[in-house]
């Protein structure tokens, strides 16, 4: 692999510019001048010296290891594209994927906090919930009142502990619970190709296999996908069906998941949401706690 030395400590000095110390967890005081991170902040984040590090911007040091440079990466906060274009500068190749990554960018926690009109959560590629906002309690009730292991999409559809299973209210897909089931299974297949030695995500479809033979049939149909926009019907226990549009939308340079429900503007859906929105900021709004209802993917119901 071949690259222009100037390539590299161009790349480095760019994303340095652009990192504020605010995301990277660094007081700022009045007298800062530079937007961006200093030379000696990155450098002892990466774990290397400041005289190297401005050799490789300068172009001077042109072959960084790939340890180097991976710490680089982290320092520098890049995603994965970002990351593999750094390896390829550097004459390396990129490193294959051995865990998910993590989901919770701060890009993603502002749109959690600012978008407050909608029902959000935030799953990663192996469909764990990591994050989600008011609206989400309010629609389908505290994923809290759940252990962290059994907020998991594929758990709630496929697994037999009754914790998982009333993670969400019940859920009805326009397309049906078999389109649905198979559908996410295509995807969860997709994140295994891609993640082909996170243990998690390993773990968790030994587990289904196992415990689900309707599992175990689609995902021996070798179907690979990924899951896309639905239109789902939600059935709240205060105000009944609630038919919304359900958009899967993945951040750039990663695996992250952002679940978002909509409702047309005007239409008795919108009204739906518009008083779960109220009841999310009062204390005295209708009950937002998760029907134990029992799902089995054959019924023909599914899950988000």
């Amino acid at each position: 692999m071949t690259t222009t030395p100037s390539e590299l400590g161009t790349l480095l000095r760019t994303w340095r510019d652009r990192l504020s110390p605010h995301d990277a967890g660094i007081p700022v005081t009045d007298s800062r001048r530079s937007a961006g991170l200093r030379r000696e902040e990155v450098a002892s984040a990466a774990g290397v010296s400041v005289d190297y590090l401005v050799r490789l911007e300068q172009g001077r040091a042109t072959h960084p290891s790939a340890q180097v440079v991976d710490s680089l990466a982290r320092a520098l906060q890049l995603d994965r594209i970002e990351r593999d274009h750094l390896h390829r500068c550097a004459g390396l190749l990129p490193p294959p994927d051995r865990a998910l990554d993590a989901p919770i960018t701060p890009g993603i926690a502002r749109m959690l906090t600012r978008l407050t009109e909608y029902p959000i959560a935030v799953f990663g590629a192996d469909w764990q919930m990591h994050s989600w906002n008011p609206m989400w309690v309010a629609l389908h009730g505290d994923p809290e009142t759940v252990p962290p292991n059994c907020r998991n999409l594929i758990r709630a559809l496929f697994g037999v502990d009754d914790r998982a299973r009333s993670l969400f209210n019940p859920v009805v897909s326009s397309g049906g619970g078999e389109h649905f089931a198979t559908a996410l299974v295509a995807d969860l297949r997709l994140a295994s190709s891609i993640y082909p030695h996170d243990a998690r995500l390993a773990d968790l479809i030994a587990e289904m296999r196992s415990a689900n033979d309707y599992f175990e049939s689609l995902w021996v149909s070798g179907a690979v996908a990924v899951l896309c926009a639905d239109r789902k019907t939600v059935t709240h226990p205060e105000l009944g069906d609630i038919t919304l549009d359900c958009d899967v939308l993945t951040s750039p340079g990663s695996d992250t998941r952002l679940v978002v429900y909509t409702a047309a503007e005007g239409s008795a859906d919108a009204d739906k949401l518009g008083s779960l929105r109220r009841g999310a900021l009062s204390s005295d709004g209708p009950p937002t706690q998760s029907s134990s209802s029992s799902f089995e993917p054959d019924d023909h119901a599914d899950r988000t």
